[in-house]
């Protein structure tokens, strides 16, 4: 089987995963969780989530990408996989505890700090949550070590319909039961108390997810080798502000509009509610490069392992471009209908989709070339590129929330993912070379900007109806697909390993 089609199969099923747990989030929640709460509250349970994100990196300390690392080289290094992974777990569970007493302990001044006095309530369900998922992230990591995307699939999607369940009890069942007259739910609802559920539900689910990943544990040899450890460490550390700025280059902007808006705090959350809602139409693209990133992470530590042929990894990144382009087309073309997955009032915000899908992008360019450093053991280097792109997104967003508004964090995530995917090309070159078609990637990016174009040059000039609309986007869709087919049929076939019908 060729290695590019294995690679697509595991990312399928990755994606299937996310895909269809997003997608339920994003069909199911996104729709009722902006009708439901207005844009301020919706502003709200933004900023805690990018807490939430952030909080999680200090918890894990990239040691899931240092337990890929040392367990696909743990034979040629005098260790065993088992071993690695059992060091990685106890570091982990260990720091946990430690970090989730202090949080519990601080709450009422983390609340106070984040501006939420009166709800330190928040403070504890999100430290739970970033403890639970801490924990789950290595045996996360070994379910994609050993090749077992179904499992990981079937955990990650019991988790969404979970929460999803929890969500609506909290939400509809309880004020219901509340109205007539139920004694236990009018003691367990409180109506200025809904946002809290979220963050509840979001809880239940984690620990579900870890009791479905325990099974890992069982009939195994624990063993915490000091010396393997230290050298995860050191391995993983960088990594650690390289996640950091990473999520201060995704999610600062919700926080900084919070702050830096033009309006008041009510304003400024309804800003950040409306920059988020967009951001969620994003999902696709943001999917696929998770799904991608995934899969390849362990694949390339895997078939490092084995094979010094490089050339798989240029057409590992040519395969990104095209389908992340395809995907970004796809969203645009067909936004007519997309947009009613957002309650109306947070519509106006869609202006921004186009450059956070350019922006998503290229972070996933940035992610395929990245493995430069990771392959070469030089991860300091993820650390400055990512900081390099934080300082560019600060920046960026500071001069212009307020004037720009919810524009400011757009561009500045398209300008920070760009300046890191040029960056870890450079260094790939340098440290770990690999002849990437750039000219091809350039080639699938311009087709659909160009192909997009045409789709609202024409829908403008013509001022057509959205059914008749939606079938010339189609046409145009099924034109680029054409048009990339007859150029890259003979490089697609090879790749795939498929053959050619005469």
């Amino acid at each position: 089987m060729s290695l590019v089609k294995k690679l697509a199969g595991e990312t399928a099923i990755y994606g299937l995963s996310s895909i269809l747990g997003r997608v339920v989030n994003w069909v199911v929640l996104t729709p009722y969780l902006t009708r439901v709460f207005d844009t301020s509250a919706y502003g709200i349970i933004s900023d805690l989530y990018f807490w939430i994100a952030l909080l999680l990196v200090f918890f894990t300390y990239r040691m899931e990408t240092a337990f890929f690392r040392f367990a696909s080289r743990a034979k040629e290094e005098q260790s065993d996989a088992n071993t690695v992974f059992t060091t990685a777990s106890l570091s982990i569970m260990g720091t946990t505890v430690f970090f989730a007493v202090v949080l519990l302990m601080l709450a009422p001044q983390v609340a106070a700090w984040l501006e939420y006095p009166d709800r330190s309530d928040y403070v504890r369900i999100f430290s739970l949550i970033v403890a639970f998922d801490a924990l789950a992230a290595v045996p996360f990591a070994r379910l994609r070590m050993d090749s077992r995307p179904m499992r990981f699939a079937f955990i990650k999607l019991s988790a969404i319909v979970i929460n999803i369940a929890f969500l609506f009890l909290f939400l509809e069942g309880l004020p219901w039961a509340s109205e007539q007259g139920m004694p236990w739910a009018e003691r367990l609802y409180d109506p200025d108390d809904r946002i809290a559920f979220v963050f509840r539900s979001n809880l239940l689910a984690s620990a579900c997810v870890l009791l479905l990943l325990s099974p890992l544990y069982y009939k195994i040899t624990w063993r915490f080798a000091k010396d393997v450890w230290q050298r995860m460490l050191r391995y993983s550390l960088p990594l650690v502000l390289a996640a950091l700025a990473g999520i201060v280059n995704q999610l600062v902007g919700t926080p900084l509009l919070k702050e830096l808006g033009p309006g008041t705090t009510t304003e400024n959350l309804e800003l950040a509610g409306l920059y988020t809602a967009a951001a969620k139409l994003a999902v696709l693209m943001n999917l696929f490069v998770q799904a991608f990133n995934y899969a390849a992470e362990p694949f390339f530590f895997r078939q490092s392992a084995v094979s010094q042929d490089r050339a798989i990894y240029a057409d590992v990144a040519r395969a990104f471009a095209m389908v992340g382009s395809l995907a970004f087309l796809g969203i645009m073309l067909y936004l007519d209908v997309i947009q009613y997955f957002l309650g109306a009032s947070f519509r106006e915000g869609l202006g921004i989709l186009p450059i956070l899908l350019v922006a998503n992008f290229f972070l996933g360019l940035y992610y395929n070339f990245s493995i430069g450093y990771k392959l070469s053991d030089q991860t300091k280097w993820a650390g400055y590129i990512a900081l390099v792109g934080s300082v560019i997104t600060l920046v960026v967003n500071i001069l212009f929330i307020p004037s720009l508004t919810i524009y400011a964090p757009a561009w500045a995530s398209l300008s920070c993912f760009f300046s890191m995917s040029v960056a870890g090309y450079w260094l790939t070159r340098k440290l770990w070379p690999v002849d990437y078609r750039l000219d091809k990637m350039a080639y699938y990016l311009l087709t659909v900007l160009a192909a997009w174009g045409v789709s609202l040059a024409v829908g403008q000039y013509l001022a057509l109806s959205m059914v008749v609309n939606l079938l010339l986007n189609t046409v145009i869709l099924a034109a680029v697909l054409g048009v990339w087919y007859y150029t890259e049929r003979d490089w697609l076939f090879t790749t795939l390993g498929l053959r050619r019908k005469e």
